[in-house]
């Protein structure tokens, strides 16, 4: 018989009123065998076990407690937002607990599962033509629009109200530093509003009087990397990424409160990002969407950089659920030039046609 032991697990949280007490003060996880492999200590704080699935449930709940606090919106109003799908899902499950409308405006290029979900969440959805910030018709410029000609209505324009980075400011960086006792070398993620880099980023660096080093990781297609790396010049948006929610073509106004004092950056091509979800799901039994698994390579190129024995952390956003049927199908794959990403022993896990 096995003993008691083996399944004891330490708790210290308390009970919490609500779904909107329930987020924050995830785990974060040692990634053993990344870990072993550098010879440093690779950590990812487990955002995928927030109450709504993902990192941005942070940023979603902080928004709507800035707009109460603010006066913003009353009760029963209509919370209306432009997003590729987490922070949708975040706010609709938020709106849920307070009682609000959500309306959610997204890029039609997005994953049917988190459009499904969205509406199983009670949310209007409406998919819209994927085209660039500069287009009126982008999804971010309908919803402010749409918002404009409610009463009682806020759009929450995630991307440039800093009540993002705030919320990360308050919690993220602190868990993770406590989480650490201090002890961290780097801090590296990838952006798409910037508010959990910009947040985290600033805490982490004030905590440690710039001691630990906050670098940005990049997809293709985004213009960060350049635009970190080249001291500041902005280039035009070229090329795509299968990530989702990341990657950027302008600054926002939640990263313009931190780009300038970021270390560096990393650019992580969609090959290494394929790869790292399988590994993740082998060695660690961890099953990670897309930009998680960019987080992972970046941080593992951060240890690498700053050398044996130091420790770096990122961020594991959500899980692969709302991306499987692409992630794990063999014909998307295929079709994506990425077949090849993954190592011959790992393509087991590849198990939808």
């Amino acid at each position: 018989m096995l003993g008691a032991k083996v399944f004891t697990r330490a708790f210290t949280s308390r009970t919490v009123e609500g779904f909107t007490g329930a987020v924050g003060n995830t785990p974060l996880i040692t990634l053993k065998t990344l870990s072993e492999r550098t010879g440093c200590r690779i950590l990812g704080k487990a955002e995928f076990q927030n109450p709504g699935g993902s990192v941005k449930d942070r940023a979603a709940l902080g928004i709507l407690q800035d707009a109460e606090k603010r006066g913003l919106i009353n009760p029963g109003g209509t919370v209306v937002e432009g997003t590729a799908g987490n922070t949708g899902i975040g706010l609709a499950h938020v709106c849920r607990a307070k009682g609000y409308k959500c309306v959610i405006f997204m890029p039609n290029s997005q994953s049917q599962e988190k459009i499904d979900l969205l509406r199983m969440l009670g949310a209007e959805v409406h998919p819209v033509p994927a085209v660039a910030y500069e287009n009126p018709k982008n999804y971010n410029h309908q919803a402010r629009d749409y918002a404009k000609n409610l009463d009682n209505a806020i759009w929450t324009d995630q991307f440039d109200n800093t009540a993002n980075t705030e919320a990360h400011y308050v919690s993220t960086g602190p868990e993770i530093w406590e989480q650490t006792a201090g002890q961290l070398d780097g801090f590296v993620c990838a952006t798409g509003t910037g508010g959990t880099l910009a947040g985290a980023g600033r805490y982490l660096k004030e905590k440690s009087a710039g001691k630990t080093q906050i670098w940005l990781a990049d997809p293709p297609g985004s213009v960060l990397y350049s635009y970190v790396s080249s001291g500041g010049k902005l280039n035009e948006r070229a090329g795509s990424s299968i990530t989702e929610g990341i990657g950027q073509g302008r600054i926002t106004n939640n990263l313009g409160t931190f780009v300038n004092d970021l270390s560096g950056a990393l650019h992580i091509p969609d090959e290494k990002s394929i790869a790292m979800i399988y590994e993740l799901l082998d060695t660690e039994g961890l099953y990670l969407g897309a930009s998680s698994a960019l987080n992972v390579v970046a941080a593992v190129e951060l240890a690498q950089k700053l050398g044996r024995g130091s420790t770096v952390a990122t961020i594991l956003c959500d899980g692969a659920y709302r991306y499987q049927s692409r992630l794990f199908s063999k014909a998307w794959l295929k079709a994506k030039g990425l077949e090849d990403a993954i190592p011959q022993h790992l393509r087991k896990y590849a198990v939808l046609d």
